[in-house]
């Protein structure tokens, strides 16, 4: 029988990446700033408006999950920053910052024995917090194929 530690192990490993992805650590880095706000052609998108939807709504998800302040936000307009790029590049570090926080705090809620995976969340009654990690997994598996895509399409990204 697999142990709870391990599965919620196994639950932050998906989470962080590189299992059936590749992992945001993994290229994150490798765009040049001056690119992130390109929107190659064909594409509606840029990589920082990819990117901002993931940390926005990882952010929205943890939110409902464990804050009793949680305010429904306006889809689509709250979770899209509606430019193609930051206002700075402080602005782009403090984003990326705030996701990789954001992504630590659910691996110690994750890891948390005190709360239950298959209980209902703080902000729901139906809703589960094996359910939420689940849906930041793949909600952040499908757009990290957009943004390995799009840095392909901008000559960044090879592998």
């Amino acid at each position: 029988m697999i142990s709870e530690k391990s599965t919620r192990d196994q639950l932050v490993r998906h989470l962080e990446g590189g299992l059936a992805y590749a992992s945001i650590d993994s290229f994150l880095d490798a765009i040049p700033f001056e690119k992130i706000g390109k929107r190659p052609a064909g594409l509606p998108y840029s990589f920082y408006e990819v990117f901002f939807h993931i940390a926005f709504a990882q952010k929205d998800i943890l939110e409902y999950t464990i804050s009793g302040d949680y305010e429904t936000r306006n889809w689509p307009d709250d979770y899209w920053p509606g430019v193609p790029e930051p206002g700075s590049e402080e602005e782009w570090e403090d984003l990326k910052a705030d996701y990789f926080e954001d992504r630590r705090l659910l691996k110690d809620f994750i890891l948390d024995e005190k709360n239950e995976l298959i209980k209902p969340v703080v902000n729901s009654k139906e809703h589960s917090l094996l359910r939420e990690i689940f849906l930041v997994v793949e909600h952040t598996a499908y757009h990290t194929g957009q943004l390995l895509i799009i840095q392909r399409l901008l000559g960044v990204y090879d592998n």
